[in-house]
This record gives C-alpha cells, structure tokens and sequence, in this order.
C-alpha cells in the first residue's frame, strides 16, 4: 500500500487552534479531544489521500467526530492541509477562505 507524507499548512493549524477554544469554552478538555480527533482524521490521510470528493477544487475529507471538514490536495507523494473548517459555517464563507489560501 502506497502511503504519503502529511504537509499541514499553517492557515490550517490556525483553524485547529479556533476550533480546540471554541470546544473548550464548551467543555474542559473537550478542545484537547477536538485536536486529537483532528489529527487522526488527518494522520489518515497518509494512505487515504486522494480517494475523497473534491469541493472548490480541493479533496474534502469529513471529521469523523466534529462537524469539521478536511481540506486537502495531493501532489505525487505528498498531501498538503490547507484548512480545516466547521460544517457549521456559511458556507461563502468557507468557500471565500479556500479560494484564499489555495
């Protein structure tokens, strides 16, 4: 099984860190839990790459535990994060911050 190297951007580590305080607010330790869970979706990638529905010209990888979305693209052996969004969002909004960032 081919397997990939894992880039995440730092837009897409800003968007971690937005959603472990919102998470925290809500619950102790629940933010701690969002970036774990996080990083497993994305360790994921490392052999899942590629194999997801592009939205805005970018794979799009769903959070298994969060109402989070993966955004990510794919070049040769490498996979690169370039956000990490809350489904929960507007979704011009969303759409606006990839565009920006790709």
């Amino acid at each position: 099984m081919k397997s990939y190297e894992v880039n995440i951007l730092e837009f897409a580590y800003e968007d971690m860190r937005f959603g472990k305080s919102f998470y925290e607010q809500q619950s102790d330790n629940l933010g701690k839990y969002f970036i774990n869970s996080i990083l497993i979706d994305i360790e994921s990638l490392s052999f899942y790459g590629g194999i997801h529905m592009k939205c805005y010209g970018l794979y799009r990888l769903l959070a298994k535990r969060f109402p989070y979305a993966i955004y990510y693209d794919k070049k040769e052996d490498i996979v690169i994060v370039y956000a990490i969004l809350d489904l929960r969002s507007n979704p011009q909004t969303n759409k606006e911050k990839l565009l920006d960032r790709v």
